[in-house]
């Protein structure tokens, strides 16, 4: 489960400032002075989830410049960066709704998207000829798609293979960069110094990640055919094993003579009257007995269900 990530309420950024950064020159420490600086830029911040894009853009580039000019670690360093990611969850909201088909909680995807996020602004340089938010988006699914690369296996795969899968991934994007297309396997094996046998291989775990439902139709919704009734296959013995594994127990209980004259009838396959000179017993007195002790199976096979 990733780390809760948090960041200051509207509450607390507005109506109060920073433990011992009342009056400092440079500080940004409450609603007068995060105000000054939007009317600065023309731009109104009574409500960070209200402002509008462009003038976030705006507004995030003025807090990075001020980010960069206080002391790491100072109460107001963290308050600023708290501002900072309030303003940009859209951004984080914006990537999570790419991961949203998978079987991870949204609200673990947006924790760890906010950790991308932290990690942006921590990266940020402003002599960057891009936005904020150009460059955020990647971290951001980045961070997520690592998470689901490390946490999303469906079924138990060995770590060699899941680390395996990380290096494909990642050696697969900066090949694709430069060839402007997707590598393949023998380009893969070439970069990595791997046989294309150990590339399949790391390939093929990677579908581990994520599971098909068997009743999701291969078609159109109307038209469809859900995959298992593809992949299903009627096995015709099923009943007479089923039928076999209920009979045992209640054969155990019968006489020793019975059960004789039934592995005889139905396992080697002996007549009535066959079983009769191998038990010493009249042909008719056998068909009696069979006929008995199958009513008396049939019998307790339909009480025990």
């Amino acid at each position: 489960m990733p780390a809760t990530v948090t960041s200051p309420t509207p509450a607390a950024r507005f109506d109060q400032a920073p433990p011992g950064e009342r009056g400092a020159p440079s500080a940004i420490t409450g609603a007068e002075e995060l105000a000054a600086l939007a009317t600065g830029l023309g731009i109104r911040a009574d409500d960070l989830a209200e402002v509008s894009p462009a003038d976030a853009r705006d507004l995030s580039r003025a807090l990075l410049a001020r980010l960069r000019a206080v002391g790491e670690g100072t109460a107001e360093y963290s308050y600023v960066r708290g501002t900072l990611v309030e303003l940009n969850m859209t951004l984080v909201n914006l990537a999570v709704s790419r991961f949203r088909h998978r079987a991870e909680p949204v609200e673990d995807l947006v924790q760890v998207g906010t950790i991308g996020l932290l990690r942006a602004i921590d990266r940020f340089d402003l002599s960057y000829q891009v936005e904020f938010s150009t460059f955020a988006i990647p971290t951001i699914t980045g961070e997520i798609k690592r998470f689901l690369r490390e946490t999303g296996w469906m079924v138990h795969v060995p770590r060699r293979l899941q680390d395996l899968r990380l290096t494909l991934a990642k050696t697969s994007d900066e090949l694709a960069q430069l060839l402007d297309r997707a590598p393949t396997a023998a380009e893969l094996a070439d970069r990595l110094g791997l046989t294309e046998a150990e590339v399949t291989e790391g390939l093929t775990a990677s579908r581990a990640q994520s599971a098909r439902s068997l009743d999701l139709p291969t078609g159109t919704a109307d038209s469809g055919q859900p995959v298992a009734d593809q992949l299903a296959v009627e096995e015709p013995a099923f009943e007479t094993v089923l039928d076999l594994h209920t009979l045992k127990p209640l054969i155990a209980l019968l006489p020793e003579r019975e059960r004789r004259i039934l592995s005889l009838r139905f396992g080697a396959e002996l007549t009535q009257a066959e079983i009769g000179r191998e038990l010493g017993l009249s042909q008719m007195h056998v068909s009696r007995l069979l006929n008995r002790t199958l009513a008396g199976l049939r019998t307790a096979l339909l009480a025990d269900q």
